[in-house]
């Protein structure tokens, strides 16, 4: 993608306002990083090695929005992303996934991202393809010239079968297709430090020497049908191709997100289950620095991959991270507790925000739903003041008091002679003003 058609970052900033409310100095702060690759790919070969991303630390309570904001940038920028927790991996020599696997995992996601591509571009020859196949197991023979005095001619009943192939006249029909499959075993290596390559490896060895049988299988034209996309697209499409790549744009334009970091802080204990905390920062440190990992799809350099971290860092601090961990990690951006008014604005303003969810949901049964100004206006007030009281689990608060408000709708709306309902303020307050009001009860439902 070249610099003029790539977006700048006041445009990213305005597609991250779609789905993500408020949070405006950690949105620009990944939309100039993210731009900044951009710029990167357009330097000379001598100046772009040179340039490192520059890596950012989220800091700010759950629910807030620091997983959105990574997720939607990936998307915006069609680049190969993975989403991991640091507290899901161990030091070598514990047992436990090693972090060299999260670059074998986003390479998974380079390939199938690629993959899906290629895919399309195809898709309109494998259709084709696959139509004649299917013409061919329908009525076989057909390609042959005319013979004797036929006023039908092959071709004629050829297309007159393609145009009830088209209609899905013939989705039941049943024919008989032959597929060739290897014999070799399915093996599986199961291990935590990093083998799991070795399956993969072992298996591809085993297919090479096994030799491949052929099979007749009767099934209806639809699954006929599935199995020869499928066949098609793995003829069509050169699997070194998509590797090669896939390695390229994950080494290019790769967005790892590295949540819960604030868990592998070092503590005053070095005891105990906190044993490997420092040693996981110490593993991580290569991989952010810029190193090459070993994949099944060949080696993948780091040196370009932007590394995102994000914690709520309660009970540590950014500082508490190894010096040569945060020097790593230049840009911090702090976000911010959502307020009374954020809450009114991710229930209404968001492309999918949950109240338009929920009418969405409801739609699908011909029940239609209606939320009321004051009713909005009370559960953000509602959410607010839970949060304040409780844990503050920001956003997700509204997950949990929605989906208490909405029980007995959600369970009544099939078998309810009126299909249409009101929520007003006055129903809100019905429903959820004893739970909040009884902090004992509402620890375990809100």
């Amino acid at each position: 993608m070249s610099l003029q058609n790539s977006l700048t970052p006041a445009q990213i900033v305005e597609q991250l306002d779609k789905y993500i409310i408020g949070q405006k100095k950690a949105k620009r702060a990944v939309a100039i990083a993210l731009r900044n690759r951009a710029r990167r790919r357009a330097l000379q070969d001598d100046l772009k090695d040179e340039i490192m991303p520059k890596n950012i630390i989220m800091i700010g309570p759950t629910g807030v929005g620091k997983t959105e904001i990574a997720r939607r940038l990936s998307k915006l920028a069609n680049a190969p992303f993975i989403k991991v927790e640091a507290s899901k991996y161990t030091e070598v020599g514990y047992v436990g996934r090693d972090v060299e696997s999260i670059i074998r995992d986003l390479t998974s996601v380079g390939v199938s991202l690629v993959q899906r591509e290629m895919r399309d571009n195809v898709q309109d020859k494998v259709h084709k393809i696959v139509e004649d196949s299917l013409l061919d197991l329908l009525i076989p023979g057909t390609k042959k010239k005319r013979s004797g005095n036929s006023t039908d001619s092959p071709s004629d009943s050829r297309e007159k079968m393609r145009v009830k192939l088209k209609e899905g006249k013939l989705e039941d029909k049943m024919v008989k297709l032959t597929i060739e499959s290897s014999r070799s075993p399915v093996v599986e290596v199961f291990s935590n430090t990093g083998l799991e390559e070795i399956d993969f490896q072992f298996q591809n060895l085993l297919n090479s020497m096994m030799p491949t049988k052929s099979k007749n299988r009767k099934m209806t034209i639809r699954e006929a049908r599935e199995i020869l996309i499928e066949m098609e697209y793995d003829r069509l499409i050169d699997m070194d191709k998509v590797a090669s790549d896939a390695v390229k744009r994950v080494e290019e334009m790769g967005i790892v997100f590295i949540d819960e970091i604030d868990k592998i802080a070092s503590r005053e204990s070095s005891s105990g289950p906190d044993v490997s905390r420092e040693g996981v920062q110490r593993d991580i440190l290569p991989l952010i620095e810029g190193c090459s990992v070993n994949t099944r799809y060949g080696m993948v350099s780091t040196d370009h991959i932007l590394f995102i971290a994000a914690g709520a860092f309660h009970m540590s601090k950014p500082s508490d991270l190894i010096p040569e961990l945060q020097g790593r990690f230049p840009i911090r951006v702090e976000l911010e507790s959502l307020s009374k008014e954020d809450f009114y604005k991710i229930l209404t303003e968001p492309k999918n925000s949950l109240i338009k969810q929920y009418i969405a949901l409801l739609e699908t049964e011909g029940f239609q739903l209606d939320f009321q100004e004051q009713a909005i206006q009370e559960l953000s007030e509602l959410a607010f003041l839970v949060n304040s009281k409780m844990e503050n689990i920001g956003a997700r608060r509204l997950h949990t008091i929605m989906e208490k408000l909405l029980e007995d709708i959600s369970y009544e709306s099939p078998s309810k002679a009126k299909k249409k309902y009101s929520i007003t303020k006055k129903y809100v307050r019905d429903k959820l003003s004893d739970i909040i009001e009884n902090r004992d009860l509402s620890r375990y439902i809100l």
